[in-house]
């Protein structure tokens, strides 16, 4: 039985250094040879931390997915989704009965399937295979770095409850965090975070947070020239789109309104606006759109899909987008070190 075992142990090795460099391979071919390419990469500098609320056993199943996602060189949003996946799957608990916390032949952290391909039940019952193959099949998702985290998941898992991963995705963001030494990268330009968010347009942070002159300004003013991109900050669904001018707000209609001409300083207003809700009940809001959005109410959209461009229209004294951070439904947040928090400096 000696043998048995270490041949079983030595082939799930070598099985593993086997996908472990496919997987390398695949981040190669879809970011360029550097494996992070554009996006937002990290390194684990503390493998040993125990995030606060895990148990020593979930602490030690957590640090093999965000390292196993280091040395195959995904980008850290990987790891995120990865441990909200294991959370929601096996509570990163490496179950491998077939008893009630298993459903049908599922086994280990992601509680992967042999009968759906995933590898042997030795293979699924080691933490580092099991990471391996949840990453290798993730990056075959086209786009996957800027989908909400739940769909991605879902794209790999096949779930019966689609749904269910987005609210671990805060949770997960900070159990990433404790491994990377209490920070995540910061991304400039175009990269998503790790956190699944970026810069919603190219420009400079001008008029900020409720400042002593103006603190009724529940946003940050990003000057840009008239025309540039704006760009959903994260994935989310949109909520509100409307044309908001001296007091008066409409519907879009078709029909021309006010918002399709450029604003003054007094007008008041946020001009062409949209709103889009995020998980954990944030929402993004963008203002002084030089046209209608070219988003509708209800549509999903993806961390840093194009949803209007920069105008002038309402209060405004020139191109720029007036961007807002809303929590827990209506509460205005300093958008500057919220997203600074998610790894976007504005």
């Amino acid at each position: 039985m000696g043998r048995v075992a270490l041949w079983v142990a030595t082939g799930v090795a070598v099985g593993l250094l086997l996908l472990t460099s496919a997987t390398a391979g695949v981040v190669s071919s879809v970011f360029g040879g550097g494996g992070g390419g554009g996006s937002c990469v990290g390194a684990v500098t503390a493998p040993g931390a125990i995030p606060a609320g895990l148990s020593a056993e979930q602490a030690r199943n957590a640090s093999v997915i965000v390292t196993v996602g280091e040395r195959t060189r995904v980008p850290v949003r990987g790891w995120v989704i990865a441990v909200a996946t294991a959370f929601q799957e096996s509570s990163l608990i490496n179950h491998g009965d077939l008893g009630p916390a298993n459903d049908h032949d599922s086994l280990g952290l992601f509680q992967q399937r042999p009968s759906q391909g995933w590898g042997t039940p030795q293979q699924i019952m080691n933490p580092e295979y099991a990471a391996a193959t949840f990453y290798e099949a993730l990056l075959r998702v086209p786009g996957w770095e800027r989908l909400p985290l739940t769909d991605a998941a879902q794209k790999v898992q096949r779930s019966a409850y689609p749904d269910a991963y987005a609210k671990h995705e805060t949770r997960a963001t900070e159990i990433v965090t404790a491994y990377t030494g209490g920070t995540l990268p910061v991304c400039d330009g175009a990269p998503i975070s790790a956190a699944g968010w970026t810069r919603p347009v190219v420009g400079t942070a001008g008029s900020g947070f409720r400042t002593s002159d103006r603190p009724g300004h529940d946003g940050v003013d990003i000057m840009a020239p008239k025309g540039t991109v704006i760009r959903a900050a994260s994935g989310g669904v949109v909520v509100r789109v409307r044309c908001n001018v001296g007091g008066e707000s409409w519907e879009p209609t078709g029909a021309p309104l006010p918002c399709d001409s450029d604003g003054y300083p007094g007008l008041g207003g946020c001009g062409w606006y949209a709103d889009i809700r995020h998980s954990g009940d944030t929402i993004s809001r963008y203002c002084h759109m030089v046209r209608q959005p070219t988003v509708t109410v209800g549509q999903t959209v993806i961390a840093g899909q194009p949803i209007s461009h920069v105008g002038s229209s309402g209060n405004s004294s020139g191109p720029h987008l007036h961007y807002e951070i809303h929590e827990g439904g209506n509460n205005a947040v300093d958008p500057v070190p919220f997203m600074r928090q998610r790894g976007v400096a504005l």
